[in-house]
């Protein structure tokens, strides 16, 4: 995941969102809290990972199935960046 080094920074700002994210919901159910607010939380960090995933995938897409010395009219192109938007309409 050597391309990775590129986006570092911000996959760590998502994880660590992520990781307070599942630190609340741990604290929600110490707490006894309501079911509803519990999986309120829940669906927010899924949401979260979701986007996490989402990222990793378009970073591995333009690094491995793109040149980047290829023009933005090249069919290669155009299909990553439609995989790209399919990938992100279907994890957010």
């Amino acid at each position: 995941m050597a391309h990775i080094a590129n986006e570092k920074t911000k996959l760590l700002h998502r994880l660590k969102r992520l990781r307070g994210q599942i630190d609340a919901i741990e604290r929600l159910v110490e707490s006894d809290s309501e079911c509803a607010r519990v999986l309120q939380q829940a669906t927010a960090c899924r949401g979260a990972l979701d986007g996490f995933i989402g990222e990793v995938i378009e970073d591995h897409i333009r690094e491995h199935l793109v040149d980047p010395d290829a023009p933005r009219s090249d069919p290669r192109v155009q299909a990553a960046e439609e995989l790209v938007a399919i990938v992100h309409s279907y994890l957010t």
